[in-house]
């Protein structure tokens, strides 16, 4: 298991990439290591000390830091290139990636000296659920917070983890700054202020460690607080689905890693039955052409929809309904395709996928435990119908809202 941020020592900065073509050209050599690693990193469930490491010299966790503060400035087509590229080799560590390089994100509603002075490390990793299952109670300089939380995705390794809660106050729910019934805030603190509980044994992503997590009567100080509708900048890294838009990387990089398996697998084999070999074979030919035209429609409107709604934010003003819905619409039809993708090539290989060294098993599982995310359900297109029809979302998280 990593060591925690008070416990690793300083890396130079300078090793690590300042530039996204250099992130990028890193995770790109990473790619065939994390292959490599796929077996072990499933059996440990969760990412090994030494390939976080690896990541970290990567530059993975620093992408979202700004150019003024030493770091590459990932936009999120790019953040979303680089997650991409690392599930092209294991998607549990895509998976924690994409999770641990949200510090930067956090730190944009956080109070400008604890996103300073805390937050300092470049490659600080944070893990956690923002969803409030817990209970903050107001108490003088902070709060005494209590829940239980799953999905900690990466928190094996982790220097922070946040805990979604309900403030209350004197017993009771606190309302919410607009008025509404229940006031939704995020808690920061360092990892080993909870309690980490072994319950991922799951159907796929295994390695990604998303253990449950707990805390007891923790005080958290005021200023290691914060809401998602009240950013302390005004930028594409701070509004509240920021977080949100990487994510696709990984169902993408996943389906791109099983068609290049399929097609190279397809150079030597032979349809028994027929004889035939499978680059004149019908039905291997129309899988490997529909599998391309699918992924390669949902990839587009993925980062057409992001470059778009970036474009938008990089002037005042808010985002219409139809470019907030745009990059929803593309996230949960990345997660859905890519799950058709490999499950149509797991069944044109038939009884050899089940068997290793094949990894469609295991990518196939991977997506299906994906597909289950709550940001990838049918709730999330209700929302976006909603709001697209001006009526009420089930997650308005999901399409951007938070009160």
């Amino acid at each position: 298991m990593a060591t925690s941020q008070t416990e690793r020592a300083p890396y130079p900065t300078q090793a690590r990439p300042t530039t996204p073509e250099e992130v990028l050209r890193r995770a790109q050599n990473l790619v065939p290591v994390l292959r490599g690693a796929s077996d072990e990193i499933e059996r440990a469930r969760h990412l090994p000390a030494t390939l976080v490491e690896q990541l970290r010299d990567a530059g993975v966790f620093r992408v979202g830091v700004p150019t003024a503060q030493g770091g590459p400035g990932l936009d999120p087509m790019q953040q979303t290139e680089v997650v991409e590229t690392l599930a092209r080799g294991d998607a549990s560590a895509a998976w924690c990636a994409m999770i641990g390089m949200d510090t930067p994100l956090y730190a944009q509603f956080l109070p400008e000296s604890v996103a300073r002075d805390e937050l300092r490390d470049p490659d600080a990793i944070t893990a956690g659920l923002i969803l409030p299952l817990g209970r903050a109670e107001r108490v003088p300089g902070g709060y005494r917070v209590t829940g239980r939380w799953q999905f900690g995705s990466g928190i094996t390794h982790a220097d922070w983890v946040v805990a979604g809660c309900f403030v209350h106050r004197d017993g009771e729910p606190e309302a919410a700054p607009d008025g509404g019934p229940q006031h939704w805030r995020i808690m920061l603190a360092p990892r080993e202020h909870f309690e980490v509980i072994d319950t991922w044994h799951t159907t796929g992503l295994a390695g990604s460690g998303s253990r449950d997590y707990q805390a007891d009567n923790l005080f958290v100080p005021e200023n290691h607080s914060f809401s998602l509708s009240q950013p302390r900048t005004h930028s594409a890294s701070s509004t509240p689905d920021a977080i949100l838009r990487n994510m696709p990387g990984v169902p993408l990089g996943v389906a791109r890693a099983a068609l290049d398996y399929v097609r190279e697998l397809a150079v030597d084999r032979v349809d028994r039955a027929a004889a035939t070999p499978w680059a004149d074979t019908y039905r291997v030919q129309l899988a490997v052409a529909e599998s391309e035209m699918e992924l390669g429609a949902a990839r587009y409107a993925v980062y057409g929809s992001l470059r778009r709604q970036l474009q938008i934010l990089a002037e005042p003003g808010a985002l219409g309904r139809d470019e907030r819905v745009d990059t929803v619409l593309a996230r949960v039809n990345a997660f859905r395709v890519a799950r058709t993708i490999v499950a149509r090539l797991y069944d044109l290989v038939a009884s050899t996928a089940i068997y290793r060294p094949s990894p469609l098993d295991r990518w196939l599982r991977d997506l299906t435990t994906m597909r289950q995310h709550v940001i990838a359900q049918d709730q999330v297109l209700q929302s976006a119908g909603a709001h697209l029809l001006g009526g009420t979302p089930h997650n308005p998280f999901s399409v951007g809202i938070v009160a």
